[in-house]
């Protein structure tokens, strides 16, 4: 017996409103930062990014987030205005289709309530709201929720330990939930607990179905793909979609993952049992690019190492100089790619790169 799996929006319902192929699931990488030698933004590569991920299929891009770096919006760097109008001049030129833009941001409330309508000025959707706020309780980070969310539609994020992420309770996820402004919650505690502890949460609110759920948990992204969750009302709840750094390599096999995901979801048994069967080697993948052995430290030069074999990007350059390739990785890299060629994808960046760089 199939589980039931939600539908895909009509076109005309995308067409007018992109967040409505938010709620019904897709592809959003985590947009990295192109930079030269010299540590300065390259605008053809980054170009060359956005327009890979459109051709790709992703129904989204996430700008401004960790990926991104945080350190764009330091003062003497202040790339936030540039990076975020480069990818929204882009898709909005070149897609041909709806994309949602989504646009992290950072800090107390009245930064966070400044890079929100920075970008609904530039014309993004959502914010993708980073919880790294130190000091802030749960309610201080609920008002800042409220206020961010009544510039633009507010995406919830839960963030592992590792990168500047703390425990956040049921409680505030159901009050998050709740909130009229929030569309869908990014969860990526890296934690089956504290992940399932969010879907409860989500599910037990008076907006279950008016939330999205996504996957931001690169060690479990296929897990959280094919799971059909129970909530407290007795309804299930999917996963929509994924809000991933992981996706942003080999992302038009990613594209292709999430139709399988579906197919699967609607009741092919056979490829639901591939599928399982490829999660460990999606697992592995994600240890080498995001350096996990080392404690993450070289997961940003690890997703630039990927871009950089395939040509789209010139180097694993980060904004700061001591954030670089762990030893070896490269390596492991070069391996993960070798083992399962099923997740990559650098035929079709071979065929269309030259012209993504134009």
């Amino acid at each position: 017996m199939s589980l039931p799996t939600p539908a895909a929006p009509t076109a005309a319902a995308a067409a007018a409103d992109p967040l409505a192929l938010l709620a019904a699931g897709t592809v959003i990488p985590a947009h990295p930062l192109a930079l030269d030698a010299e540590r300065r933004l390259d605008e053809r590569r980054q170009r060359a990014l956005t327009r890979y991920y459109l051709a790709s299929g992703a129904g989204g891009i996430a700008v401004g987030v960790h990926t991104t770096q945080f350190a764009i919006r330091d003062a003497g760097v202040d790339l936030l205005r540039p990076v975020l109008a480069l990818a929204a001049e882009t898709a909005d030129k070149e897609a041909g289709r709806p994309v949602v833009k989504v646009a992290g941001a950072c800090g107390y409330t009245a930064q966070a309530v400044a890079e929100a309508t920075l970008a609904a000025e530039l014309g993004y959707d959502a914010v993708l709201l980073s919880p790294a706020v130190p000091g802030a309780d749960e309610a201080g980070l609920l008002e800042r929720a409220r206020a961010v969310g009544e510039v633009l539609p507010v995406i919830g994020f839960y963030l592992q330990d590792a990168v500047g992420g703390r425990y956040l309770s049921p409680a505030f996820w159901r009050a998050f939930a709740e909130l009229p402004s929030v569309v869908a919650i990014k969860t990526a505690p890296f934690d089956r607990y504290r992940t399932a502890e969010v879907i409860a949460a989500v599910g037990a609110s008076d907006r279950a179905a008016e939330v999205a759920l996504y996957t931001g948990n690169d060690d479990a992204i296929l897990s959280d793909l094919l799971t059909p969750y129970r909530t407290p009302g007795g309804d299930l709840k999917w996963f929509a979609g994924g809000l991933l750094g992981q996706w942003a390599v080999w992302t038009r096999g990613a594209v292709a993952m999430l139709a399988e995901v579906r197919a699967a979801r609607a009741g092919d048994h056979a490829l639901m049992t591939d599928l399982l069967r490829r999660a460990p080697q999606l697992s592995q993948a994600n240890a080498a690019v995001f350096d996990v052995r080392n404690a993450f430290r070289g997961c940003i030069p690890g997703v630039h190492e990927v871009l950089r074999r395939q040509g789209l990007l010139e180097g694993t350059w980060c904004l700061d100089p001591n954030e670089r390739l762990s030893p070896r990785q490269a390596e492991e890299i070069a391996s993960i790619a070798a083992a399962y060629p099923w997740l990559t994808d650098d035929a079709f960046v071979a065929e269309h790169r030259d012209d993504w760089l134009r």
